[in-house]
C-alpha cells in the first residue's frame, strides 16, 4: 500500500469521503467475539475501511442476511478436482470459498517444476486467491517411481513468488527422522523466507510428533481420531479437519474441538472430486457438517475463516473488520450456511450458486504436460501373479470412505500357479504400471472390497506418483483399459467384455481436463452411472478409493510400481505370505 491509498482509506473511515461500496442492514458475523453485530460495512479499493454508519457511491442492501467472512480451504490439491485452476475457481467461488492453500504435488510428481509453473501461471489473476505451498516430497518415498524428482535446489526459485507461502505436507517422515540433508534443506530454505511448513503425520505416535514439531512443522491434516488431534494440539500444531471425497474425518475430529482449543483447528478438503464440489460444496460443506454435529455456527465459521487465515499468516483475510480485504459472503441462514452472494474485494463474483465473475485468460499447457503417458506394451503375462492355490497371500483390504487400508492374509485362489480373481470372494487383481519413463515396472497385488462383479477400471490418478493403476475381474478387460488410458494420455475408464463403457480424458499430466468444468462434471456423472453395469454396488467412489491404494505413506498396505508395500515395516513384501 502506498501513502495515497492509505490516506484514501483513512478518509473513508473518518467519513470525510464516501466509500466505494457500503453494505447496509445486514447481520455481521464477528469471528473475534463470536457475536452478531448490526452495522454498515464501508469498502474502498477492495478493503473494509469501517464498521458503523456509512454512505457510499454504491449501496448493497443485505436486509435479512448474515454477512460472513469468505471461507478459506486450508489444504487442497486442485488437480484432484480434475479441472484447471481457472475452472476450479468458478466452482469454489459459488460455494463462498475465495482463498485456497494449495499443494501442486500431484502435477509436481508427474511434470516436476514445469507442472508447478503451470499451476502458478494458470492461477494468476483469478478472483479466487490461490496461495501455494511447494511440494516437499517428490517422489513421496524412495519406494516408487514418479515422473520427476524435486530437490531443494529445484524449489528454491519458487520461494520468492508472491503467492508461495512455504513448504507443503512433509510426508517423507523417515527422511526427516534420519536427518536427510536435502529434506532438511527444503525446510530450512522455506523457514528462511518466513514460510510455513505443513505436516503429514499419518500413523505417527507422540515421539514422531515431537520430531515433526522440532523440525518446524506446524500443521497436520491426517488425523483420524480425537486422540490424535488432541495430541497434536498439545504439541503446538494446528489440526486441519479434513472432509474430502474419500477421506472423511470431520465427524470423528469435531469431538476434539472445545471452546478452549478451538483456535487451533481449521478446515480443509485435501482431495475432492469435481462432482462432489459441484453437488455438496467445498469448505462450506465442512461448516454445515460441523453445525449438524452440534458445533455453534459462529464457531464453525471461525474455523473456516479467521483460524485458517491466521494459521497461514494471511493477515488481511478471515474477518469482516477494518483493514481486512472485503472478501465476504451473504448468508440467507447461518445454520444451513445458505449462500446467496459472494464478494471478492467488494465485487460480486457469485450469486445464487452461479458464477458472476469475468472470464480469465488461462495459460496453456505445453507438450511436456499433455504427453505424459509413456509406457511399453503390456500383455497378460506381465499381469500374472505367481502364487499357490490355498496358500496364504497378502491382500489390500479397502475401508470404505477412508484412505487407510487393512493388511489381510487370506487363502489364495489360483489356477496353474497364477492368481485368479474371484468376484464371489471380492478378490480382484490390481496393477500399478510405471507410466512416466518406460521403466517397464509393474507392481501386482490383490485387493478386497472394490466390489466390482465384471470388468475393469483404470486411471492415471494414483497418489502420489500417479502411475497407471488398474483393477479388474479379468486380464482381458484390464488390458483394454490400459490401452484406452494410453490413447487418451490419461484419465479414467470403465471396461466390460472388451468394450469401453465410459471415460473421462485428463490430458494435462494425466490429472486434469482442458475442458470447461460443466462438461467435465457431465463426463464424471456418466462415468459413475456406468459403474452399475460392472456390478459395483458400494457406497463409496471406487475410482477415488483406487487412487489412494497406491499411496505408501498411508497405513497399512499399498501397491506401488515396485510391488506391495507394508507401511508398518516400511518395505516391499511379496504377494505370497510366508
Amino acid at each position: 500500500m502506498n501513502i495515497d491509498a492509505l490516506k484514501k482509506r483513512i478518509d473513508v473511515s473518518t467519513k470525510r469521503m464516501p466509500a466505494d461500496v457500503v453494505i447496509k442492514n445486514g447481520k455481521i458475523i464477528d469471528v473475534f467475539n463470536l457475536e452478531i453485530i448490526e452495522r454498515d460495512i464501508a469498502i474502498v479499493d477492495g478493503y473494509i475501511a469501517g464498521i458503523g454508519q456509512y454512505e457510499g457511491h454504491e449501496t448493497i442492501d443485505a436486509s435479512g442476511k448474515f454477512i460472513s467472512p469468505a471461507f478459506i480451504d486450508g489444504h487442497v490439491h486442485i488437480e484432484s478436482s480434475m479441472v484447471t485452476p481457472a475452472e476450479f475457481s468458478k466452482v469454489l467461488l459459488t460455494h463462498g470459498v475465495t482463498t485456497v492453500i494449495t499443494d501442486p504435488h500431484e502435477i509436481g510428481n508427474v511434470s516436476g517444476a514445469k507442472g508447478i509453473s503451470f499451476m502458478l501461471d494458470q492461477s494468476e489473476g483469478l478472483p479466487l486467491d490461490v496461495r501455494v505451498m511447494l511440494p516437499s516430497s517428490v517422489p513421496a518415498t524412495p519406494f516408487e517411481n514418479a515422473g520427476s524428482v524435486l530437490k531443494a535446489s529445484d524449489l528454491e526459485p519458487f520461494l520468492t513468488h508472491p503467492r508461495v507461502l512455504g513448504l507443503a505436507e512433509v510426508m517423507d517422515f523417515p527422511a526427516v527422522f534420519r536427518g536427510d540433508e536435502d529434506m532438511l534443506q527444503k525446510i530450512v530454505s522455506a523457514a528462511a523466507k518466513n514460510g510455513k511448513i505443513d505436516g503429514h503425520a499419518a500413523g505417527l505416535d507422540a515421539d514422531g510428533i515431537n520430531v515433526y514439531r522440532s523440525s518446524l512443522i506446524t500443521t497436520d491434516h491426517e488425523c483420524t481420531t480425537k486422540e490424535e488431534a488432541l495430541e497434536r494440539i498439545s504439541r503446538g500444531m494446528y489440526v486441519l479437519i479434513r472432509e474430502g471425497s474419500v477421506a472423511k474425518n470431520l465427524k470423528a475430529l469435531i469431538k476434539a474441538v472445545t471452546p478452549k482449543n478451538a483456535r487451533r483447528f481449521l478446515f480443509c478438503t485435501d482431495d475432492k472430486h469435481l462432482d462432489d464440489l459441484v453437488a455438496e460444496g467445498s469448505v462450506d460443506h465442512n461448516v454445515r457438517l460441523a453445525i449438524q454435529e452440534g458445533m455453534d455456527p459462529l464457531q464453525a465459521i471461525q474455523l473456516a475463516t479467521l483460524n485458517a487465515a491466521e494459521c497461514y499468516g494471511l493477515k488481511e483475510k478471515g474477518a469482516v473488520a477494518p483493514g481486512y480485504k472485503a472478501d465476504v459472503i451473504l448468508l440467507d441462514d447461518v445454520n444451513s450456511v445458505a449462500i446467496s452472494n459472494v464478494f471478492v474485494g467488494g465485487k460480486l463474483v457469485a450469486q445464487d450458486g452461479k458464477y458472476k465473475g469475468a472470464e480469465s485468460r488461462s495459460a496453456q499447457p505445453s507438450a511436456a504436460l499433455t504427453q505424459s503417458v509413456n509406457m511399453t506394451a503390456i500383455d497378460s503375462e506381465k499381469l500374472a501373479i505367481p502364487i499357490t492355490n490355498g496358500k496364504p497371500m497378502h491382500v489390500i483390504e479397502i475401508i470404505p470412505n477412508q484412505i487407510v487400508t487393512r493388511k489381510k492374509i487370506l487363502a489364495a485362489t489360483a489356477e496353474n500357479g497364477k492368481f485368479t480373481p474371484s468376484h464371489t470372494n471380492d478378490l480382484l487383481k490390481m496393477a500399478v504400471i510405471e507410466r512416466h519413463n518406460k521403466t517397464e515396472n509393474i507392481g501386482l497385488g490383490v485387493v478386497k472390497g472394490l466390489l466390482i462383479q465384471n470388468g475393469a477400471i483404470a486411471s492415471t490418478v494414483a497418489h502420489d506418483s500417479h502411475n497407471l493403476v488398474v483393477s479388474g475381474t479379468n486380464d482381458e478387460d484390464m488390458l483394454v483399459a490400459i490401452d484406452a488410458i494410453r490413447d487418451m494420455q490419461g484419465g479414467y475408464v470403465i471396461v466390460k467384455n472388451g468394450a469401453v463403457l465410459a471415460s473421462v480424458p485428463l490430458p494435462i499430466s494425466g490429472l486434469m481436463s482442458d475442458r470447461p468444468f460443466t462438461e467435465v462434471n457431465d463426463q464424471i456423472i456418466h462415468l459413475k452411472e456406468k459403474l452399475k453395469e460392472i456390478g459395483f454396488h458400494g457406497d463409496f467412489d471406487p475410482f477415488l478409493t483406487l487412487s489412494f491404494l497406491t499411496l505408501p505413506v498411508i497405513p497399512e498396505i499399498k501397491l506401488t510400481d515396485l510391488g506391495l508395500f507394508d507401511f508398518k515395516t516400511f518395505q516391499h513384501i511379496s504377494v505370497q505370505a510366508e
